[in-house]
């Protein structure tokens, strides 16, 4: 499909359609907007937290998967996050601040992690 007032040759579409994303990525001030934070996956299994991701940062999504056959929380120490879930289930967060954040199972003492973000 062509746009008005530009040929429809490969070489001019890609730029056109180049230029559209770089515009769609603008924000207001001209400057490009950051792009979308990383997705990781923590699963819990064994009565026990998997294998934290290293390297998280800010705006970073991390799903949790319960495979045990209990639930189970990721509750924050300084109560920024509070997950539950329940047995073969999973729930996403987004990672909100930057700090190190100890968190553990509520029904599980042994159950602990901690959570390193980086801005």
């Amino acid at each position: 499909m062509a746009m008005a007032g530009v040929s429809a040759t490969p070489t001019r579409r890609g730029l056109v359609c180049g230029g559209l994303a770089l515009g769609l990525l603008a924000r207001a001030g001209g400057v490009l907007a950051e792009p979308p934070g990383g997705d990781h996956v923590i699963n819990v299994s064994n009565m026990s937290f998997g294998q934290i991701p290293s390297g998280l940062k800010v705006g970073d999504t991390v799903t949790w998967v319960n495979n045990d056959t209990v639930q189970h929380t990721i509750t924050a120490r300084d109560h920024s996050f509070d997950v539950r879930i329940a047995p073969g289930q999973s729930e996403r967060m987004t990672l909100q601040k930057d700090g190190t954040f100890p968190f553990y199972c509520l029904y599980h003492s042994t159950m602990r992690g901690v959570l390193s973000v980086a801005k």
